[in-house]
Protein backbone atom coordinates (compact mmCIF):
# COMPACT_ATOMS: atom_id res chain seq x y z
CA UNK A 1 0.00 0.00 0.00
CA UNK A 2 1.43 3.35 -1.05
CA UNK A 3 0.94 6.68 0.68
CA UNK A 4 -1.22 7.88 -2.20
CA UNK A 5 -3.41 4.80 -1.96
CA UNK A 6 -3.82 5.29 1.78
CA UNK A 7 -4.87 8.94 1.51
CA UNK A 8 -7.04 8.30 -1.50
CA UNK A 9 -8.99 5.73 0.52
CA UNK A 10 -9.40 8.20 3.40
CA UNK A 11 -10.54 10.94 1.03
CA UNK A 12 -13.20 8.65 -0.42
CA UNK A 13 -14.48 7.97 3.09
CA UNK A 14 -14.26 11.47 4.54
CA UNK A 15 -14.28 13.79 1.54
CA UNK A 16 -11.19 15.57 0.23
CA UNK A 17 -11.70 18.87 2.09
CA UNK A 18 -12.27 17.26 5.48
CA UNK A 19 -9.42 14.80 5.03
CA UNK A 20 -7.13 17.67 4.12
CA UNK A 21 -7.91 19.23 7.51
CA UNK A 22 -7.28 15.94 9.30
CA UNK A 23 -4.03 15.31 7.43
CA UNK A 24 -2.62 18.75 8.24
CA UNK A 25 -3.54 18.61 11.96
CA UNK A 26 -1.26 17.84 14.88
CA UNK A 27 -2.75 16.39 18.07
CA UNK A 28 -0.92 15.81 21.35
CA UNK A 29 -2.04 12.73 23.28
CA UNK A 30 -0.76 13.17 26.83
CA UNK A 31 -0.87 9.85 28.65
CA UNK A 32 -1.07 6.51 26.82
CA UNK A 33 -3.12 4.42 29.24
CA UNK A 34 -6.72 3.35 28.82
CA UNK A 35 -7.77 6.71 27.45
CA UNK A 36 -4.72 7.76 25.50
CA UNK A 37 -4.01 4.45 23.79
CA UNK A 38 -7.60 4.30 22.53
CA UNK A 39 -7.58 7.96 21.51
CA UNK A 40 -4.34 7.49 19.57
CA UNK A 41 -5.71 4.49 17.69
CA UNK A 42 -8.95 6.28 16.79
CA UNK A 43 -7.21 9.42 15.57
CA UNK A 44 -4.67 7.47 13.54
CA UNK A 45 -7.44 5.45 11.88
CA UNK A 46 -9.21 8.72 11.06
CA UNK A 47 -6.19 10.03 9.20
CA UNK A 48 -4.89 12.70 11.56
CA UNK A 49 -1.54 13.70 10.06
CA UNK A 50 0.65 14.04 13.15
CA UNK A 51 0.24 12.51 16.59
CA UNK A 52 2.50 13.61 19.43
CA UNK A 53 2.52 10.86 22.06
CA UNK A 54 3.74 11.58 25.59
CA UNK A 55 4.08 9.03 28.41
CA UNK A 56 6.87 7.90 30.74
CA UNK A 57 5.49 4.45 31.67
CA UNK A 58 6.02 0.90 30.40
CA UNK A 59 3.45 -1.71 29.39
CA UNK A 60 2.66 -4.23 32.13
CA UNK A 61 0.12 -6.99 32.68
CA UNK A 62 -2.34 -4.73 34.49
CA UNK A 63 -2.68 -2.63 31.33
CA UNK A 64 -3.90 -5.35 29.00
CA UNK A 65 -7.53 -5.45 30.17
CA UNK A 66 -8.33 -1.92 28.93
CA UNK A 67 -5.39 -0.50 26.97
CA UNK A 68 -4.42 -0.97 23.34
CA UNK A 69 -1.35 -3.12 23.92
CA UNK A 70 -0.52 -6.78 23.39
CA UNK A 71 1.33 -9.46 25.33
CA UNK A 72 4.28 -9.16 22.96
CA UNK A 73 4.69 -5.53 24.03
CA UNK A 74 5.02 -6.18 27.76
CA UNK A 75 7.99 -4.27 29.17
CA UNK A 76 8.17 -1.84 26.28
CA UNK A 77 7.85 1.89 26.82
CA UNK A 78 4.26 2.79 26.03
CA UNK A 79 5.43 5.40 23.55
CA UNK A 80 7.42 2.80 21.61
CA UNK A 81 4.67 0.18 21.83
CA UNK A 82 2.00 2.59 20.61
CA UNK A 83 4.19 3.83 17.77
CA UNK A 84 4.66 0.18 16.76
CA UNK A 85 0.91 -0.44 16.86
CA UNK A 86 0.07 2.70 14.89
CA UNK A 87 2.60 1.75 12.21
CA UNK A 88 0.45 -1.30 11.49
CA UNK A 89 -2.84 0.65 11.62
CA UNK A 90 -1.90 3.88 9.86
CA UNK A 91 1.59 3.57 8.38
CA UNK A 92 1.67 7.12 7.02
CA UNK A 93 0.65 8.87 10.22
CA UNK A 94 3.58 10.94 11.50
CA UNK A 95 4.02 9.67 15.07
CA UNK A 96 6.34 11.69 17.32
CA UNK A 97 7.09 10.31 20.80
CA UNK A 98 8.46 11.68 24.04
CA UNK A 99 9.09 9.20 26.84
CA UNK A 100 8.95 11.72 29.68
CA UNK A 101 6.74 12.95 32.49
CA UNK A 102 4.97 16.04 31.27
CA UNK A 103 5.68 18.91 33.65
CA UNK A 104 5.39 22.67 33.63
CA UNK A 105 9.02 23.04 32.55
CA UNK A 106 8.60 20.86 29.45
CA UNK A 107 5.15 21.94 28.27
CA UNK A 108 6.90 23.37 25.24
CA UNK A 109 6.78 19.81 23.85
CA UNK A 110 3.17 20.47 22.83
CA UNK A 111 3.83 23.92 21.38
CA UNK A 112 3.28 22.91 17.75
CA UNK A 113 0.05 20.94 18.27
CA UNK A 114 -3.41 22.23 17.42
CA UNK A 115 -5.34 20.19 19.98
CA UNK A 116 -4.18 18.73 23.30
CA UNK A 117 -5.77 15.56 24.68
CA UNK A 118 -5.47 15.14 28.44
CA UNK A 119 -5.48 11.39 29.07
CA UNK A 120 -3.80 11.08 32.45
CA UNK A 121 -5.08 8.96 35.34
CA UNK A 122 -3.51 11.23 37.95
CA UNK A 123 -5.47 14.29 39.09
CA UNK A 124 -2.29 16.29 39.72
CA UNK A 125 -1.08 15.79 36.16
CA UNK A 126 -4.56 16.47 34.80
CA UNK A 127 -4.69 19.83 36.54
CA UNK A 128 -1.11 20.68 35.58
CA UNK A 129 -1.78 20.07 31.90
CA UNK A 130 -5.15 21.82 31.68
CA UNK A 131 -3.97 24.82 33.69
CA UNK A 132 -0.61 24.96 31.93
CA UNK A 133 -2.11 24.90 28.45
CA UNK A 134 -4.71 27.50 29.43
CA UNK A 135 -1.98 29.78 30.77
CA UNK A 136 0.83 29.33 28.27
CA UNK A 137 -1.05 28.29 25.12
CA UNK A 138 -4.50 29.90 25.38
CA UNK A 139 -5.04 29.51 21.64
CA UNK A 140 -5.02 25.71 21.88
CA UNK A 141 -8.03 23.47 22.36
CA UNK A 142 -7.94 21.05 25.28
CA UNK A 143 -9.96 17.83 25.40
CA UNK A 144 -9.82 16.38 28.90
CA UNK A 145 -11.53 13.52 30.75
CA UNK A 146 -13.20 13.07 34.12
CA UNK A 147 -15.14 10.05 35.37
CA UNK A 148 -15.31 6.67 33.61
CA UNK A 149 -14.74 4.05 36.30
CA UNK A 150 -16.90 1.12 37.38
CA UNK A 151 -19.78 -0.69 35.68
CA UNK A 152 -22.17 2.25 35.65
CA UNK A 153 -24.31 2.81 32.59
CA UNK A 154 -22.45 4.08 29.58
CA UNK A 155 -25.23 6.61 28.97
CA UNK A 156 -23.71 8.93 31.58
CA UNK A 157 -20.53 9.40 29.53
CA UNK A 158 -20.90 12.69 27.71
CA UNK A 159 -18.97 15.72 26.47
CA UNK A 160 -19.32 19.18 27.98
CA UNK A 161 -17.74 22.45 26.87
CA UNK A 162 -16.34 25.00 29.31
CA UNK A 163 -15.54 28.41 27.88
CA UNK A 164 -14.26 28.57 24.31
CA UNK A 165 -11.51 25.94 24.22
CA UNK A 166 -11.93 23.38 27.01
CA UNK A 167 -13.95 20.18 26.58
CA UNK A 168 -14.35 17.56 29.30
CA UNK A 169 -15.54 14.03 28.51
CA UNK A 170 -16.83 11.48 31.02
CA UNK A 171 -19.54 11.21 33.64
CA UNK A 172 -17.90 13.82 35.86
CA UNK A 173 -18.52 11.89 39.08
CA UNK A 174 -17.27 8.29 39.13
CA UNK A 175 -13.92 7.62 40.77
CA UNK A 176 -11.79 4.49 40.73
CA UNK A 177 -11.21 4.97 44.47
CA UNK A 178 -14.93 4.38 45.01
CA UNK A 179 -15.61 1.85 42.25
CA UNK A 180 -12.50 -0.22 42.77
CA UNK A 181 -11.50 -0.58 39.13
CA UNK A 182 -11.87 0.46 35.52
CA UNK A 183 -13.48 -1.60 32.75
CA UNK A 184 -12.58 -1.43 29.08
CA UNK A 185 -16.06 -0.50 27.75
CA UNK A 186 -16.57 2.67 29.81
CA UNK A 187 -12.96 3.75 29.35
CA UNK A 188 -13.28 3.23 25.61
CA UNK A 189 -16.56 5.18 25.57
CA UNK A 190 -14.84 8.12 27.20
CA UNK A 191 -11.87 7.84 24.82
CA UNK A 192 -14.31 7.74 21.89
CA UNK A 193 -15.90 10.96 23.12
CA UNK A 194 -12.47 12.55 23.31
CA UNK A 195 -11.48 11.35 19.83
CA UNK A 196 -14.76 12.48 18.32
CA UNK A 197 -14.41 15.88 19.94
CA UNK A 198 -10.89 16.27 18.57
CA UNK A 199 -12.06 15.45 15.04
CA UNK A 200 -14.96 17.88 15.33
CA UNK A 201 -12.61 20.65 16.47
CA UNK A 202 -10.30 19.99 13.53
CA UNK A 203 -13.32 20.04 11.22
CA UNK A 204 -14.39 23.42 12.62
CA UNK A 205 -17.36 22.08 14.57
CA UNK A 206 -17.07 23.53 18.04
CA UNK A 207 -20.42 22.80 19.66
CA UNK A 208 -21.16 19.67 21.69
Amino acid sequence: MTKNEWYSTLEKRHGADLQRKFSSACVAVCGLGGLGSNVAVSLARSGVGTLLLIDFDKVDMSNLHRQQYSVSQLGMCKTDAMKQTLAEIAPYCNVVTHTVKLKEDNLSLIADCDVVCECFDNTEYKALLVNGVSEYYPEKYIVAASGMSGLHTGNTIQTKKFGKRLYICGDGTSDVADDGTLFAPRVMLCAAHQSNTVLRIIAGEFDV
